[in-house]
Formats: C-alpha cells, structure tokens, sequence
C-alpha cells in the first residue's frame, strides 16, 4: 500500500491595491533596493491566525511602504497560485483601498520590527493606471475588476 505525505496547507496572504485617485488614478507599488531583481510590487504579506484579511492588509501597507491612514474599500479576489520559486502552495486575498489624499508621490521606506522583511529598504511610488509595465508574480492580474481599464498587462516581470 502506498503511503502519501499529506499537502502542506497554504500560506495565507493578503496584497493591496491602494489607489490615489487625485490628479489620476495611480496604483502604490515598490522596488527592493537590496534585490532589484525581485521587480516592482504591491505591499502584500502573511496573515497572522486570526487576524482578517483588512486588518492584515494595512498591517502590511505600513509595514513595507511606511503609508498610513490608507482605507480599505473591499476585497477584489482570491487568488490560489502558487510561490513562483518555491511551488508552495499560497492563497491571496487581493483588497482595494482607497490612498489617503494627501502624501508624497515617490519615497523611501526601511522596513523596522523584527519581522522576515526587517531592515529591507523599498523605493515606494504611485505609478499611473493603467501600469505600463506589468507587476512581478502578476501581481497585476486582478486590476481589472476594480476598473476594466486597468486590466492585467500582459504577465509578470521579475
């Protein structure tokens, strides 16, 4: 009789679509300044047990880019693809929010805590929509259903 090793249950994550609306709709992305070659994102991270996906989402908003007072609008999709190096199981919860109206356009941010992504630094801005340019992971894959005009572009870079 065969045995079989049980799957490992997915990683639990949220990633932010936060939108400054005013003078035009831009999206907040970031580079790594230590690992250039990870591509442009959005802030996105684990969930904490028990934690819901908007608490979680600003969680990591603030931690990765240093914005706060961002709202959280609702949830888009929940995505089941795996890490793209790693083959391990994840599930995405994506979630639109809503930029706080005031702020710079570009800046950058070291990561503090003491968190896997501690001391990280990100080059953090709000790129126009639509992206001229797709996200890293595909990040950019659900876009659409926040505005048809901002759909996927094309595949992941990085």
């Amino acid at each position: 009789m065969a045995s079989s090793l049980p799957s490992s249950p997915p990683r639990v994550r949220v990633a932010a679509y936060v939108i400054r609306r005013h003078p035009s709709p831009a999206l907040l992305v970031f580079d790594h300044l230590d690992f250039p070659d990870a591509g442009t994102q959005v802030p996105a991270g684990g969930v904490a047990p028990g934690e819901d996906p908007e608490r979680a989402v600003l969680r990591e908003v603030a931690e990765e880019t240093g914005l706060r007072g961002a709202r959280v609008v609702r949830r888009i999709a929940v995505d089941g693809r795996p890490h793209p190096e790693t083959g391990r199981p994840r599930l995405t919860t994506y979630l639109l929010l809503d930029a706080p109206p005031d702020g710079p356009a570009e800046w950058e941010h070291r990561v503090r805590g003491d968190g896997g992504d501690a001391g990280m630094r990100f080059v953090c801005r709000f790129a126009p929509l639509p992206l001229a340019y797709p996200l890293a992971d595909a990040q950019d894959a659900h876009l659409g259903r926040v505005d048809p005009g901002w759909g996927a572009t094309g595949g992941a870079v990085g």
